[in-house]
């Protein structure tokens, strides 16, 4: 507990280092949307304000406020309600919420606009830092939007940045202790996986994989999946996205998974492809050989320094050669119908983790190495993803443990 706390509360600091004198910045756990009639969605705490607090709880803010060098925190959490409570479980105390965030001062949430308005006339505040990404232009407002929008009315003076930028280039470079947590995330991922192995054979539905490496991760520490697992055998495996997974599988054909267990918040993210029927055929050898000749070559530029940009260039320059090479396309300007996705992706609390794409690489990131080739009139699909940390000596595969070379596949399935 410790550990983790003190890893918040340096967050913090270093968040905090980046602000400018007289300005806040407020940062909102989340709230579970309704899924239907009484039903709401499974609640997932902002991962920012997991980042800053290590708290994982519903309608919880953190307001960081600078005024000269010094830098106030405060905590706004639920307010106990013992009838609701009989429903829907203990609400979290002041002092748990304080023994796990580190933050002395904790208000309950109802108290914020109260306290901010405070806070913003006694110190003459400037400027407000909320988190304001969007993924799309038509993405509907949420809780933050909605709160900006008030507040902005409230407070025309007062300027609005967005706390995006800062925060995710922090989060880019992993810490000891989060690279702790992936590590076991990856841990739990290559037992679901195993167990996949030893279990695939023609017959079974897609389905069945996939419940088998749910009960696998969750039996062994999983907090859950990193993401809706695939499962996508035969025709399926050209889909990037597939998640249906109700398909049965048949022999001579072969299986993508896309995969990765969550654990202490950290994800990992992993794809194999497996034949059905525990052997390769001569031409799903030969393609899943080329995949991991172009796995191999952008690997070798995962260095300090490269940019992250030239991580897909080089995947797209041995695509290009290799599928020539093969005669599946004549020109290069053919490559996008066989490979049609980035090479990789950063990773840690999200599985598609923050951080730009026009940076160098740095010793800290995480990020993923998944070149595919998906020939449709084929029915074959072919992803291979590896986890890997960039550090001052080279690239460390996270995921080296998990099967994947074509000997070791058929050996494993051959001795099931």
């Amino acid at each position: 507990m410790t550990g983790m706390r003190d890893f918040h509360i340096g967050n913090r600091s270093r968040l905090a280092s980046r602000l400018p004198r007289k300005s806040f910045a407020l940062v909102l756990s989340g709230k579970a949307p309704r899924a239907t009639a009484d039903e709401f969605y499974p609640f997932k705490p902002d991962r920012n304000f997991y980042y800053l607090t290590g708290l994982k709880r519903e309608n919880f803010f953190v307001l960081l406020v600078k005024d000269e060098s010094e830098v106030e925190e405060m905590l706004f959490i639920e307010e106990p309600q013992p009838d609701i409570e009989k429903w829907v479980g203990r609400r979290m105390t002041r002092d748990e919420a304080v023994a796990v965030s580190g933050i002395p001062v904790v208000f309950y949430e109802r108290e914020l606009k109260t306290i901010l308005n405070k806070v913003i006339h006694e110190k003459a505040l400037k400027t407000a830092f909320f988190d304001l990404e969007r993924l799309t232009f038509e993405e509907p407002q949420n809780q933050i939007h909605s709160l900006v929008s008030e507040f902005r009315e409230k407070y025309p003076h007062i300027q609005i940045e967005s706390l995006h930028y800062p925060l995710r280039d922090l989060r880019v470079k992993k810490q000891g202790i989060e690279l702790e947590q992936i590590r076991g995330a990856v841990a739990l991922t290559r037992l679901g996986i195993d167990e996949i192995l030893r279990n695939l054979r023609p017959g079974l539905y897609e389905y069945q994989m996939e419940a088998l490496f749910n009960y696998v991760i969750m039996n062994n520490g999983a907090e859950g999946n990193a993401f809706k697992t695939i499962v996508a055998s035969g025709p399926n495996g050209v889909i990037l996205h597939y998640v249906e997974n109700q398909r049965r599988m048949k022999k001579n054909e072969l299986v993508l998974l896309d995969l990765g267990a969550r654990f202490e918040g950290y994800n990992a993210d992993v794809s194999r492809t497996f034949p059905v029927g525990g052997t390769f055929t001569p031409r799903q050898r030969e393609l899943y050989e080329l995949v991991l000749k172009v796995q191999e070559e952008v690997l070798q530029i995962m260095k300090k320094g490269t940019l992250f940009s030239e991580l897909n260039l080089k995947a797209v320059e041995v695509f290009t050669r290799e599928l020539l090479a093969t005669g599946l396309i004549e020109k290069p300007e053919e490559v996008s119908k066989y490979y049609y996705h980035g090479v990789g992706h950063y990773l840690g609390l999200d599985t598609h983790d923050i951080g730009a794409r026009d940076i160098p690489l740095e010793p800290g990131m995480v990020i993923t190495l998944e070149p595919g080739v998906y020939v449709s009139e084929e029915a074959i699909g072919i992803r291979i993803e590896d986890d890997i940390l960039i550090t001052e000596e080279g690239p460390v595969v996270l995921t080296r443990d998990i099967p994947k070379e074509i000997h070791e596949i058929e050996a494993i399935m051959k001795n099931q």
